[in-house]
């Protein structure tokens, strides 16, 4: 097989999008995001990783005779996959997002409450990567936030916020994640 250059993708731009799970799931790449789906804005410069879930585990089952491997049992994986990435826009999405709260309002200032033992609720989410005409969209239907990282307030530094978003089995779609990439048209 050849090498082609031209299929080397980079992720020069992009967004990542947060909506109620009841949220219209998209259709493809060219499909616009349905009313619900709300920008988190600016991810800082490391971009968005993605995780992959683990395998599974597998269990060779030996013979006596000669300890040959006589079938192999797998089972499935009990990890999720992920993405990482730190907002940096200071806004209410984002900070209901990362705090899990509500953020209330005034003409003045926004004010909210940290309570740990508030339960974070599920997440639709919507990455679209894109490299010139080229576009990869990732559709989680069923996301936490499974992690926070910390938020710095220094000098020359930009406030923000890092998340980890994982995606739950969902149950009704029989998927994680679900993702189209232009890149793989015929």
């Amino acid at each position: 097989m050849p090498l082609n250059a031209s299929l080397v993708r980079v992720a020069v731009t992009g967004l990542v999008s947060a909506g109620p799970t009841a949220t219209t799931a998209p259709t493809g790449t060219a499909s616009v995001l349905a009313v619900g789906f709300v920008d988190l804005g600016y991810i800082g410069e490391d971009g968005v990783t993605q995780s992959a879930a683990e395998s599974g585990d597998s269990n060779a089952l030996k013979a006596w005779q000669n300890g040959d491997t006589v079938r192999t049992l797998y089972a499935t994986s009990e990890g999720r996959p992920s993405w990482t990435f730190t907002l940096l826009e200071t806004k209410k999405d984002v900070i209901e997002l990362y705090y899990g709260t509500t953020v209330t309002t005034s003409a003045t200032e926004g004010t909210f409450e940290i309570d740990t033992n508030d339960a974070r609720t599920y997440k639709s989410f919507v990455l679209d990567v894109v490299d010139g005409a080229e576009l990869i969209r990732i559709y989680v239907p069923r996301g936490f936030l499974s992690e926070v990282g910390d938020i710095v307030y220094a000098n020359q530094e930009a406030i923000g916020y890092e998340v980890t978003i994982e995606g739950e089995r969902d149950s009704v779609k029989s998927y994680n994640a679900k993702q189209w990439a232009t890149s793989l048209k015929t």
